[in-house]
C-alpha cells in the first residue's frame, strides 16, 4: 500500500514543473568531495520548498538532484496545525518525500506520533513508520510496530502488535484503525480488551474510547468474573454498564455449570441482571441428568452481596429433565438451594404422575428431587392401564422423592382419594374412594401400597361393576398427557394444556 501511494505521489510531482529547494543558512560552502553541485550548510539552516519550511543545524544540499540531507533538530512545518521532529533527515524535493530518523515526533493538536523512523509524504500529507511507534492523547496511549497516518483525514492505520492504552483497559489487535478526531477505534483481527470488569475478545468491530461505547463481531466475547456472554455480534456501552448481543447468544456460567442460550439478548452489569429472548433456554448440567428450561423471556439476577442467583422464566415456560417436566405460565428457578418454583397453574409430571396446583416448590439436592411441594387446588393422578386413573388431591400436597421416584405423598385440607384396588392376581376387584382431613400415602414402583387416614375419614369400596363414570374421577379431574415434554425438544412446543380432556367440572 505504501509503495502505490509513493508511486502516485511521484507521478503526481512529475506532471508539474520542478521546484528548486530554496534555503538559508549562516555559512555555506561548496563541498566537490561530497558531489560535484554538493553545499555545505551550517548553522541555523532553512529550507523552503512549496510552501513547507524545514530548519536544521546543519544540512548538505544537492542542487543538480533537489535533494537534501539535514542533521540535528529537525523540524519541518507541515501546515498550522501538523510539525515534524527528528535527528537525521533525507528530502527528496521532486518526490517531496522526506525520511526522518532518531527520535522522531509527529505532532498536531489531537496527539503526539513518537517513533525511529518515518516517511512524510508531504504531496498527500500521509506518514508511515516502522519498527514501532507510538501516539498519545489526551486519554490514549497506542502503539504498534508498523502504522500509516492519513493526516488530512486525521486517521491512523496500525498493524502488528497493536496496543492501546487507557486509565480504564487496555486493548490488544492484530489490525487497527484510529480517528485521532473522534478517538473511536476500528478493529480488524483478533482483538482482546482488558478491564477490572471484564475481558471483551472479538476479531473485528469498533470502539469510541471517548464515550466508551462499542460493537464487535465475529465470535465475540465478553467474560466477567464468573459469565461470559458470546454472540454473532456485542454492543457494550462501558459508562452504563449495558451489554446487548444479537445471534446465537451463549451465557455461560462456570460457578454454576450452566448457560443459556437465545438469539437476543441484554446484560446490566451494575444490576446483575441478564435478560434473553427468542427461543431463549436455561441448561443446568450435570453428570447424571441436565435440566433444560425455556420460555418466551429468561431473566437471570446474580444478587453477588447475597451470593445468591436466580433465574425467572415467564411466559410458556416449560423444562425438561429425564426425570421430572414440567410447564406453566413462569417458572423460577434459584441456583443457591437449587429450588424451583412453578406459578400460574402448572403442571409437573414425575414418572407415570402428574401434578397440578396453583403453585408449586420443587427442592433437589446434590441433582436429585427431594420434595414437591403443591398448594392450593394440589392434585396428582396416575394411570392405571386401560382400567382408568388412580388420583389425589387436597388444599395442599406435599410428594418426597426417593432415588428422584415419588415414595410418599401427604395430603392437608379436604383431602380425597380415588384409586383402584388389585387382586392378589393383579386383576382389579374395584375402586376406592376415600376422604379425610389429611391422608398419607405411601408410593411403591407408581403403585399405591399403604394409605392412613387422619381425622374424619370415610371410605368406600366400589365394585368394579357398580362403577358409573361420574364415580371415576375427582371434581376438576384433567390429564395432560398430550402437553408432557418428552425431550427437551419438546421445551419449545407451546400448546396450551387441553380443556377438552376435563372430565369431571360439576
Amino acid at each position: 500500500m505504501l509503495l502505490v501511494f509513493q508511486c502516485l505521489s511521484s507521478q503526481d510531482v512529475y506532471s508539474q514543473a520542478r521546484t528548486p529547494i530554496d534555503f538559508q543558512a549562516d555559512n555555506m560552502r561548496f563541498d566537490r568531495n561530497l558531489a560535484p553541485d554538493a553545499r555545505r550548510l551550517i548553522g541555523n539552516v532553512q529550507f523552503m520548498h512549496r510552501g513547507t519550511t524545514m530548519r536544521s543545524d546543519s544540512a548538505h544540499l544537492f542542487a543538480d538532484q533537489n535533494r537534501l540531507i539535514a542533521f540535528r533538530n529537525i523540524f519541518i512545518k507541515v501546515n498550522d496545525t501538523v510539525s515534524l521532529y527528528g535527528d537525521h533527515l533525507v528530502y527528496d524535493g521532486n518526490t517531496r518525500i522526506a525520511n526522518l530518523t532518531g527520535n522522531v515526533r509527529l505532532t498536531d493538536p489531537q496527539m503526539v506520533l513518537t517513533t525511529n523512523h518515518m516517511v512524510y509524504d508531504l504531496n498527500r500529507n500521509t506518514a508511515n513508520f516502522t519498527g514501532g511507534g507510538q501516539i498519545v492523547n489526551a486519554s490514549n496511549t497506542l502503539t504498534s510496530k508498523w502504522g500509516f497516518y492519513f493526516v488530512n483525514d486525521k486517521i491512523f492505520l496500525f498493524r502488528d502488535s497493536v496496543h492501546l492504552k487507557n486509565p480504564d483497559y487496555e486493548m490488544h489487535s492484530d489490525t487497527l484503525r484510529y480517528n485521532t478526531l473522534t478517538e473511536v477505534a476500528y478493529f480488524y483481527g483478533p482483538t482482546t480488551i482488558t478491564s477490572e470488569e471484564n475481558i471483551i475478545r472479538c476479531y473485528n468491530g469498533w470502539y469510541d474510547t471517548r464515550r466508551e461505547i462499542a460493537h464487535f463481531g465475529k465470535d465475540a466475547v465478553l467474560e466477567g468474573p464468573n459469565q461470559s456472554i458470546t454472540g454473532d455480534s456485542l454492543f457494550y456501552d462501558r459508562q452504563l454498564g449495558f451489554g446487548r448481543a444479537v445471534g446465537n447468544i451463549l451465557i455461560t456460567d462456570t460457578e454454576r455449570n450452566s448457560f443459556i442460550t437465545g438469539h437476543l439478548a441484554k446484560h446490566f452489569e451494575k444490576e446483575g441482571l441478564s435478560i434473553v429472548t427468542q427461543q431463549a433456554v436455561l441448561t443446568v448440567v450435570s453428570e447424571g441428568d441436565s435440566l433444560f428450561l425455556h420460555a418466551d423471556t429468561l431473566r437471570s439476577i446474580n444478587l453477588e452481596d447475597q451470593q445468591r442467583q436466580f433465574v425467572f422464566a415467564y411466559n410458556n415456560a416449560r423444562f425438561y429433565r429425564n426425570d421430572l417436566q414440567g410447564l406453566a405460565d413462569s417458572i423460577a428457578y434459584n441456583f443457591q438451594d437449587s429450588t424451583i418454583y412453578l406459578y400460574h397453574n402448572p403442571i409437573l409430571w414425575s414418572g407415570v404422575h402428574q401434578l397440578t396446583a396453583q403453585r408449586m416448590e420443587i427442592l433437589t439436592s446434590d441433582e436429585a428431587i427431594v420434595r414437591a411441594n403443591l398448594f392450593d387446588a394440589a392434585f396428582i393422578a396416575s394411570q392405571v392401564g386401560d382400567v382408568g386413573f388412580n388420583q389425589i388431591k387436597g388444599r395442599n400436597l406435599t410428594g418426597y422423592f426417593k432415588d428422584n421416584v415419588i415414595h410418599r405423598i401427604d395430603v392437608q385440607g379436604n383431602a380425597e382419594t380415588l384409586y383402584f384396588v388389585e387382586e392378589d392376581d393383579g386383576s382389579i376387584m374395584g375402586m376406592n374412594k376415600a376422604l379425610a382431613h389429611r391422608i398419607i400415602i405411601w408410593v411403591d414402583n407408581g403403585e399405591i401400597s399403604g394409605i392412613r387416614f387422619i381425622e374424619s375419614p370415610e371410605a368406600s369400596l366400589i365394585p368394579m361393576e357398580e362403577l358409573t363414570d361420574e364415580d371415576r374421577y375427582l371434581l376438576n379431574f384433567h390429564w395432560h398427557d398430550d402437553v408432557r415434554p418428552r425431550s427437551k425438544q419438546d421445551i419449545f412446543l407451546q400448546d396450551e394444556p387441553s380443556q377438552d380432556d376435563t372430565i369431571r367440572t360439576d
